[in-house]
């Protein structure tokens, strides 16, 4: 059966022959209607079909014809007066139910099309113009001018090889094809419309504003008719071509070019020079200066040729070119009195990128620059001689790493491997530090990490994370912490004598940026490698840390960072001063560069972008292709240093349970140990829990202080987190500390939240615009609630029993999760919290043991000097002051 709208006695419209627009229109006439528009007519759709989808095509159409504004005076201004009805009315085709489609039913049906189309607009929170491009795209050109130039075939005299005509776009033709008439059409199609008709021509009253040569065409009426050009009047058009395109007119070339002209350049070509040996930063380039069209060199007759011609659209083997002889004469003559070898390869990128202000022209589009085909290769690792290329990687990290992680090794390796520098961009989660350890892991394998070892810098509270990452993937690599936490007594000034000689034995060396400064044996060495973690770390390019650290030396360079550009671009050139020296320029001159950009009304991130693309590897979490790899939940440990309070506290608790133990029999046992656990793990989380003060200062708490990095990038992505504590009384402190990450409130659930109120918590947070942050007690929310509008979930303090935590973690790791979820479980390093964090992961007996019933019960069993070994502080994890 064919498909056909019928019109029932009521006035009633209804399909059959196809199931879905069936259910469209038994919701109603208008929901019919803007399906049929939504879609393709079937070719055996009987004629009333055509007819209704018609009447919803013109209705689009008009639409779009009206001047952008509110949706309600664009609806008010397409709707159909009495004579465009009765057109319409007119031109119905023979359909059952006919004789019951009157002017009236027409006027309804065009009512309840737009009610229609006004839901869908206000659910959808699009503005009409761009509610109607999801229709169909093609809906987008309705309403626009179009300004065509072709070939003259006809060139009777010989002087006007060119032919020029202004159309409009009135509708779309039944398979979505603009359908165009001469602008004159305008003035008789628009005559009772005379807002639509200012609205159309509006473009034009624009780019004449811009251009003298439109502002001519519109003062004699030469836009309205078919006019024959000349190649001058022809070449002033081209050259308007940006005014057009400012203005939303389109331009159409008709049996004469694509988009444009092709143009007279000079062109230099960088090629491979001579060549090290050893490939690395200090190859040298070479270039070579021609005229081209397009990818054909000119001959020096050609270009004699055309300087006769006196530029313009000049007519050259068999094609017309846009031509400026003279002045490309000039930049060939430029170009070709400058030293041919005398390239680095830094200087080679800043010329590809048009970021070289020293070369003659390098922003004009009379000269191209590209990279000849063995450089090209070379920058892209294509053309890698064996010695440089990636070699295999070790059979358990084969297994391990993801596809896109095994693609971030090979990136370090190619850009370190010409001495380029890479910058590791990676979205939180993506597992930057693995890719690094990979990295590192093959220099080993390859003896490249002797006699001294690569040098990593971090952030404090990231150190136990690279040593517990280095241990699980990557054990072979030595690793040597140069931090005082693991340094023994006499061993700092055993380094300072000897630097070389005290990291002989290791393949890493680890430190943080604050020793970075002091350590002045690190600047008398030069590493095979330099790594530097949050590389934000040294945005500032004037503080002494930044100074230290990019006065470092290393043969290969990298630098890691989620966020490589925080504030100013001044971040990304502090950070490109470390990888690739010289790459940026001076900072001056950076700036200078930057300001210019700006002041000629260009956007600046443009050719910095060109400039740093080959140094910067980003990957999203919002990539589908990333996403696929990625597991449904990844778990990662957030370490934090105690602060010198938090540690004297710590020290005193400490002191106070051995003495209460030595007193204490076994039936008093357990009341000691309950109450020093307690009182450890709310030092831990913020001295005033511990000691009842309330003054909750962030920089008092170094889990806080680990908090608010967490939650930095969390809040840039616009991401939501759920954050659990056991203690009741740590939501509030936490929900003020996270409000001002955030910048704005969130939302607190604990033991105390009246049950009827729980539920509109749990809607607004899964909100797409609802609160960023949840702060639940674990007790409290622990189970039931479901909030995947969270892709984290930090546990602020541990429960000790993984089943607990995942349970808590299930709140936004369950069915209706569409985005991987991130664990962070926060952990004081040189406390009771590591050591056992360390027991659960190695599987040891005592773990199974308190996996099986919880871990109070059993540490009350255990003997009181095995107790104590457990609770110990390591004084040497205190916070950093520097």
């Amino acid at each position: 059966m064919s498909i056909r709208i019928t019109v029932s006695p009521g006035g009633v419209l209804r399909a059959a022959g196809d199931a879905a627009l069936e259910q469209a229109f038994a919701s109603g006439s208008g929901a019919g209607l803007l399906a049929l528009l939504k879609g393709d007519a079937p070719p055996d759709a009987e004629p009333p079909v055509h007819f209704f989808r018609r009447v919803g095509r013109e209705f689009a159409a008009r639409l779009c014809r009206v001047p952008e504004s509110d949706p309600e005076t664009m609806f008010r201004s397409a709707r159909p007066d009495a004579e465009l009805l009765a057109a319409e009315l007119f031109d119905r085709p023979s359909m059952t139910g006919g004789e019951y489609l009157t002017l009236d039913l027409l006027t309804r049906l065009h009512e309840e099309l737009e009610a229609a189309m006004r839901a869908e607009i206000a659910r959808s929170g699009l503005n009409v113009p761009d509610y109607l491009r999801t229709l169909s795209p093609a809906w987008s050109s309705v309403g626009k001018l179009s300004f065509h130039l072709a070939e003259n075939k006809k060139n009777e005299d010989g002087r006007h090889p060119f032919a020029f005509l202004a159309t409009f776009i009135h509708r779309l033709s039944e398979n979505d094809q603009p359908r165009h008439l001469p602008l004159a059409a305008a003035l008789k199609t628009f005559s009772g419309d005379r807002a639509a008709l200012l609205a159309l021509l509006r473009p034009i009253r624009e780019a004449a504003e811009k251009s003298g040569f439109v502002a001519r065409l519109l003062a004699d009426g030469s836009i309205y008719r078919p006019c024959v050009w000349t190649p001058d009047e022809a070449h002033a058009f081209v050259q308007a071509i940006p005014v057009f395109e400012e203005a939303n007119i389109l331009v159409r070339f008709a049996n004469l070019w694509k988009k444009r002209p092709p143009k007279l350049q000079a062109k230099v070509s960088l090629e491979v020079g001579r060549k090290p040996s050893r490939l690395n930063s200090e190859l040298l380039l070479r270039f070579t200066v021609e005229a081209v069209i397009g990818n054909e060199k000119l001959t020096p007759d050609e270009l004699e040729e055309l300087l006769h011609s006196g530029g313009g659209l000049v007519r050259i083997k068999g094609e017309w070119v846009d031509a400026d002889p003279e002045n490309v004469q000039k930049l060939l003559k430029q170009w070709g009195a400058l030293p041919r070898e005398a390239l680095t390869l830094a200087e080679g990128v800043r010329l590809l990128a048009k970021a070289a202000p020293e070369f003659p022209a390098v922003d004009s589009d009379l000269l191209r620059i590209e990279a000849a085909e063995e450089l090209e290769k070379l920058l892209s690792g294509d053309g890698f001689p064996d010695e440089l290329r990636r070699p295999p990687l070790p059979a358990p990290l084969a297994r391990t790493l993801r596809p896109y992680q095994v693609g971030g090794v090979d990136f370090l390796w190619r850009t370190t491997a010409l001495g380029m520098g890479g910058c590791l961009a990676d979205d939180m989660g993506l597992g930057k530090t693995l890719q690094v350890l990979t990295y590192l892991e093959l220099l080993r394998k390859r003896r490249l990490l002797s006699p001294l070892p690569a040098l990593l810098i971090a952030p404090a509270s990231l150190l136990e994370n690279w040593k517990s990452e280095a241990a699980k993937f990557t054990p072979g690599l030595r690793l040597r912490l140069l931090h005082n936490s693991a340094l023994a007594p006499g061993e700092l000034d055993r380094f300072e004598a000897d630097p070389a000689g005290f990291l002989a034995e290791s393949d890493l060396a680890v430190t943080t940026y604050a020793m970075a400064t002091r350590l002045r044996g690190l600047h008398a060495l030069e590493f095979p490698a330099v790594v530097i973690d949050e590389a934000q770390a040294i945005k500032n390019p004037n503080s002494g840390q930044s100074r230290a650290v990019r006065r470092l030396r290393g043969r290969r360079r990298i630098a890691l960072s989620g966020t490589p550009v925080e504030n100013r671009l001044t971040d990304l050139w502090s950070i490109f001063d470390f990888l690739t020296p010289g790459l940026l320029g001076t900072l001056p001159r950076f700036q200078e560069w930057i300001k210019s950009l700006e002041e000629k009304q260009e956007k600046s991130c443009a050719p910095l972008r060109r400039l740093t693309s080959p140094y910067i590897l980003r990957r999203l979490k919002s990539d589908r292709s990333i996403i696929r790899d990625l597991p449904d939940k990844s778990e990662v440990n957030a370490y934090c240093t105690l602060t010198k309070e938090q540690a004297l506290l710590y020290s005193r608790v400490l002191e106070a349970m051995k003495r209460d133990l030595e007193c204490a029999g076994e039936d008093g046992k357990a009341g000691v140990v309950l109450g020093a656990l307690t009182h450890f793990k709310q030092i831990c989380n913020h001295p005033a829990q511990y000691t009842g003060g309330g003054d909750f200062r962030p920089e008092a708490s170094g889990k806080f202080q680990r908090l608010a990095e967490l939650a930095e990038p969390i809040a840039s992505r616009q991401e939501k987190v759920l954050v659990f504590t056991q203690y009741r009384e740590m939501c509030e402190p936490l929900h003020e500390h996270l409000a001002h990450c955030f910048g704005r409130p969130g939302l607190v659930l604990h033991g105390g939240t009246p049950v009827g109120r729980r539920a509109g918590l749990v809607e607004e947070f899964q909100r797409e615009d609802g609160p960023p942050f949840f702060v639940l007690s674990l007790k409290a929310a622990g189970t039931g609630l479901n909030l995947t509008a969270a892709s984290h979930v930090i546990h602020f303090d541990r429960w000790w029993n993984p089943a607990v935590e995942n349970q808590a973690t299930d709140r936004a790791y369950r069915i209706g999760q569409h985005r991987n979820v991130l664990v962070h479980k926060m952990i004081c390093v040189g406390t009771i919290e590591a050591r056992i964090d360390a027991l659960i992961r190695d599987k040891r007996k005592l773990a199974d043991d308190l996996l099986a019933s919880g871990v109070e019960s059993e540490l009350m069993r255990l003997p009181a000097a095995e107790l104590l070994k457990l609770a110990r502080l390591d004084l040497n994890h205190m916070e950093e002051t520097e």
